[in-house]
């Protein structure tokens, strides 16, 4: 037992929880709002506890037991292992969030059982901060980088007291900080996380830049308006010294920051003849978000050149880069950069790569208990191929990691082609295609061959040649996973065929196919009824009569924390597509795609139609986005 605690303490040492103090004592705080909730019943509440829901500051020397970190307390109660505290201290290192957040998303400990056993353990009340209003006066006596760095919320002043809400209460060095640079007391109330996470975006208007107000900083003198057209009018260092131009480093900046805090995937700079603009694809839709001035258009688009370490000069031709931010504690977002040279100037595409929203837990992706089953067991398969299709940005790159997580062990040897590599991950052998050096999908497949591979992820199948090489690789004792560009999991064995692959060698070598798509989710800050909606509308997208009634069906009003458009957030729908031997048989007979279709279906395939009328159902998504998303299904 004393080597478990000592492996303990060293692992506190790596994450940033400090005890052993005491919160000093308040002498003259009042009432918190009635929110504020019991940590116990029993006979051992202390008198800052109340019943009655009144806040009494607990007095000096009430909490003599000291703050321990939390890890250690939770693997000492049993509620995690060691080898649990582990994982979400390297889940911690890599995504920078909190040891609580990273035990949460990992699903080791659900936030509001460890908000609950929090409040009971450091005796402090706990409280539901989204129900909260709390004045802008108080919000101002914390810069929002101090709250942010700390991971807090100042929700009341109470005479000489400050009470913030975190999710941390052994963070004694924080209330230190807090009470230097307020000159209050401190008293700590503890909260989820993700509830904090919202407050600093909701109270500190951290999703929103003031875009107007920085372009303001630009001086007429500071830039030069170049005719992209003129070939040969742009002078280098001239546009260099323009791009380290405070403002432009600024606004550059800020753009990127704003896009990784509004949860954007991507990042769209488009010049045009006589406009200028910037878009952000937010769950899957593209917003304008600004129109920059046309004299800022090469700026712009040569500072991101420049952070992506790509050629300002070339202007002709298709550039590609990386850029990586470091945000907070260690958290890395990546940009993947695209350039294209257009008719009136390079656009530029930023694709988000933040490794903290990958979630490669595969029960947490959206899978009903059903289709999950039979994924699982395709893809823990000895042998054979698995497919997963859908448009781009629906979300197969994020179920191909998570089965390769899954499958990921030291007895397995696992290695992927993909074009172009999104995240790293540990212990598998990725590879980056580069086209025009020879490196392409087939010649990967060819040498992953020669070096004794189990598994093999192929980004995707785009030609007969990297199709014929990975159904051989599935028929020789290797389990491969990979992707193509169809519409529905039938239409995939149509599109392998038209490829010139043979049914015989389809049918032998297919184990499953995935068909997904990615679903905008209903804001639940303004989520209501729609009343628009009706029976008759249900029935004609599929819903039997007897569901239909029974469906209350929800839409988003929109407001301040969905950016007015009624959806926040995205849920995958599936569909699972075995191959069933009646469905071999199809195959064979040379079967069109809508007969397989029909075939599938009564063997028990749920459509996507299904699967997002389940969401409808589940108040998860509207009726208006599944028509959306699953047009002519």
């Amino acid at each position: 037992m004393s080597d478990e605690m000592d492996e303990i303490e060293k692992l506190m040492d790596q994450i940033d929880t400090h005890g052993g103090e005491d919160v000093e004592a308040v002498d003259d705080a009042e009432n918190l709002p009635a929110v504020v909730e019991d940590a116990d019943e029993g006979e051992n509440v202390p008198a800052h506890l109340r019943r009655d829901g009144n806040y009494v500051p607990a007095q000096t020397g009430e909490r003599d037991r000291g703050y321990e970190g939390v890890g250690e307390i939770l693997v000492r109660e049993k509620l995690i292992s060691l080898a649990q505290l582990q994982d979400a201290n390297d889940e911690m290192t890599k995504s920078g969030e909190s040891l609580g957040s990273a035990l949460a998303r990992l699903g080791m400990v659900e936030e509001v059982q460890l908000v609950d056993f929090m409040s009971r353990q450091y005796q402090v009340p706990s409280i539901d901060l989204d129900s909260l209003d709390v004045p802008s006066e108080v919000v101002k006596l914390i810069p929002h980088e101090v709250a942010e760095r700390h991971g807090l919320i100042p929700i009341d002043v109470q005479g000489s007291s400050i009470i913030v809400a975190m999710s941390d209460p052994s963070n004694i060095y924080a209330m230190d900080d807090i009470k230097f640079l307020t000159g209050y007391n401190v008293e700590a109330v503890v909260t989820t996380d993700s509830s904090v996470r919202n407050a600093l975006e909701r109270y500190y208007d951290a999703g929103q830049v003031n875009y107007d107000e920085l372009l303001g900083d630009f001086v007429d003198d500071d830039l030069e308006y170049v005719d992209m057209t003129d070939s040969g009018a742009i002078n280098v260092e001239d546009l260099e010294k323009q791009t380290e131009l405070a403002p432009v480093v600024r606004l550059v900046n800020l753009v990127l920051v704003d896009a990784i805090k509004r949860g954007c995937s991507d990042v769209h700079v488009e010049p045009y003849e006589k406009t200028f603009r910037i878009r952000y694809r937010i769950d899957g839709v593209l917003y304008e978000i600004m129109k920059p001035p046309m004299k800022l258009r090469n700026a712009i688009t040569s500072r991101i050149k420049i952070m992506s370490q790509l050629d300002i000069a070339e202007r002709r031709l298709p550039q590609d880069g990386r850029i990586k931010l470091r945000l907070g504690r260690q958290k890395e977002v990546d940009f993947r950069v695209s350039v294209l040279p257009t008719l009136f100037g390079e656009k530029v595409v930023l694709r988000i790569l933040d490794k903290s929203n990958l979630q490669l837990d595969m029960t947490k992706l959206g899978f009903e208990p059903e289709p999950l089953a039979l994924f699982k067991t395709a893809v823990h398969s000895p042998w054979g191929m698995v497919l997963v299709t859908g448009p781009t940005g629906s979300g197969k790159t994020t179920t191909l990691y998570s089965a390769m997580q899954e499958l990921n062990k030291v007895s397995e040897n696992i290695s992927t082609a993909e074009d172009p590599v999104e995240f790293n991950l540990e212990g598998i052998n990725q590879v980056q295609q580069h086209e025009s050096i020879g490196l392409n999908f087939a010649a990967t497949l060819r040498s992953f061959l020669r070096q004794d591979p189990d598994i093999i992820m192929v980004g995707e199948i785009r030609d007969f040649e990297t199709a014929e090489i990975a159904i051989k690789a599935a028929l020789t004792g290797h389990l491969v996973l990979s992707t193509l560009h169809t519409n529905s999991a039938p239409a995939t064995i149509n599109r392998l065929l038209n490829m010139g692959v043979e049914p015989f060698l389809v049918t032998s070598a297919l184990n499953l196919i995935l068909a997904q798509r990615l679903v905008r989710a209903i804001c639940t800050d303004c989520k209501g009824e729609d009343e628009d909606a009706s029976v008759e509308q249900l029935v004609d997208m599929g819903m039997t009569e007897e569901d239909a009634k029974e469906t209350s069906v929800l839409k988003g009003t929109g407001c301040r924390n969905c950016n007015n458009t009624g959806y926040r957030g995205r849920r995958a729908i599936y569909e699972v597509m075995p191959m069933f031997d009646d469905l071999k048989e199809a195959v064979l007979q040379g079967y069109s795609a809508m007969e397989l279709k029909r075939e599938a279906i009564r063997l028990g395939m749920r459509t996507l139609r299904v699967a997002a009328l389940q969401k409808v159902q589940e108040g998860m998504t509207t009726t208006s986005e599944v028509l959306r998303v699953t047009r002519g299904d």
